[in-house]
């Protein structure tokens, strides 16, 4: 199958970022080193759609070694890099994607991608799974189940579930701790402000800092904020996260309230219609809006820009929307995930453990698919522990260990 790229001469620049980034990723090395011996997923064909970036990339990389048939594509149109998916390409990896595809052109990838009947999914956002569901239905046969990456996936599967329509076993990777705890926190919290700072040029520091939503990604966007100088404003509609915000030191208000005082804001709820017109005709001159949650829905653009005078980019990544009483208000990266479309995505050292358990749930999905049903699994403790203690001593870590008195003290 050719691969649909957008310039196969950009291949080494591609393959110098996935060289990089693999000298910070010990436990997919470690994973590598032990798996391309064996090749457990020798004779299964594995289809991929996530951010198209070089630790992706390796991501896929791994699989093959371990065996795999392997197809990807870029699960955001922004933040798939060119010159990465030429590399990954030129890998042996069947690659549908290039940087500011459009919608068409999206469908079309995950389309060709799915080509390759695929017998495992790793999906991040759930686009992937719906096309199973409606229009690529005649591939479900073949599948034998797969992992989702994100919270607003997790979302939609559960959703599915809920209505007894989901029609293969899903690892809800985004929710094993591995995962949660590190990517969503310490990864979204400090690739976000990375990439509006890279794009905007801005100090942080003195700016009243809006963060809509106070799950994990919210967490670490205002400990970032907070760290970097700002006063950090805290909008939620879950009272228990609400009140954990206040204890963690943040102003809690209504969107309503903030809207007046923010100078930038940052949705990271996962839903939809966070900021809309009325917030807009509050915001003072000059307020900035990101999101760094996955769809670009959080921040109602139609609406912005249905009460503005005019539409412009001012700077890569940057569009200002001049109000008609004189305001301009900016918006970055079209409201899609500033982390990726106007910056590089989570460390590297941080996605290690995010894809260690995208690995290891294919693993799982391939060993037990028999006996799961048609629902959505947590990753098995055993595996994160098995992931956090490659990465420790990776990192020259050494931890205690319970004395068997002690485990039966604890009843283990």
């Amino acid at each position: 199958m050719e691969s649909m790229i957008r310039d196969s001469k950009l291949a080494p620049s591609g393959r110098d970022k996935i060289a990089w980034v693999k000298n910070f990723m010990p436990v997919l090395r470690k994973i590598e080193e032990d798996f391309s011996k064996t090749k457990p997923f020798a004779g299964q064909r594995l289809v991929m759609t996530i951010h198209l970036e070089a630790k992706t990339a390796y991501l896929a990389q791994v699989m093959k070694n371990a065996g795999a048939e392997v197809a990807v594509t870029g699960s955001n149109p922004l933040s798939t890099q060119d010159d990465v998916a030429a590399a990954l390409a030129e890998s042996g990896v069947n690659v549908f994607a290039w940087h500011g595809c459009t919608d068409e052109e999206y469908n079309t990838f995950l389309d060709k991608a799915l080509d390759i009947r695929p017998t495992i999914i790793i999906d991040d956002g759930g686009d992937l799974v719906s096309m199973l569901h409606t229009s690529r239905r005649e591939l479900l046969p073949g599948l034998l189940g797969g992992s989702e990456e994100t919270t607003t996936g997790v979302h939609r599967l559960r959703s599915l579930a809920a209505k007894n329509e989901l029609e293969f076993p899903m690892i809800a990777a985004n929710d094993a701790y591995c995962k949660y705890l590190f990517d969503n926190r310490y990864g979204t919290g400090q690739s976000t402000w990375d990439g509006i700072m890279r794009t905007t040029n801005l100090v942080i520091a003195g700016k009243t800092v809006v963060i809509a939503g106070y799950g994990w990604c919210g967490k670490g966007g205002a400990m970032r904020a907070k760290g970097l100088g700002a006063n950090v404003v805290i909008t939620e509609v879950d009272p228990i996260k609400a009140i954990e915000a206040v204890f963690d030191g943040f102003r809690v208000m209504p969107m309503d309230e903030a809207a007046k005082i923010g100078d930038i804001f940052l949705t990271l709820t996962g839903d939809k219609d966070v900021i809309v017109s009325r917030h807009f005709a509050a915001m003072k001159d000059g307020a900035i809006l990101a999101n760094s949650g996955h769809f670009d829905v959080e921040i109602n653009i139609p609406e912005l820009e249905a009460q503005s005078a005019s539409r412009r980019t001012v700077r890569n990544n940057i569009e200002e929307f001049l109000q008609k009483d004189g305001r301009k208000i900016y918006l970055l990266a079209e409201g899609r995930l500033v982390n990726l479309a106007a910056g590089d995505g989570h460390p590297a050292e941080i996605m290690d453990l995010s894809f260690a358990v995208q690995f290891f749930s294919a693993m799982h999905i391939l060993q037990h698919h028999q006996e799961m049903k048609k629902d959505v699994y947590l990753m098995p403790d055993e595996i994160n522990e098995n992931i956090a203690r490659i990465k420790l001593g990776s990192m020259g870590v050494a931890i205690d260990e319970l004395t068997a008195e002690q485990r039966a003290y604890l009843g283990m």
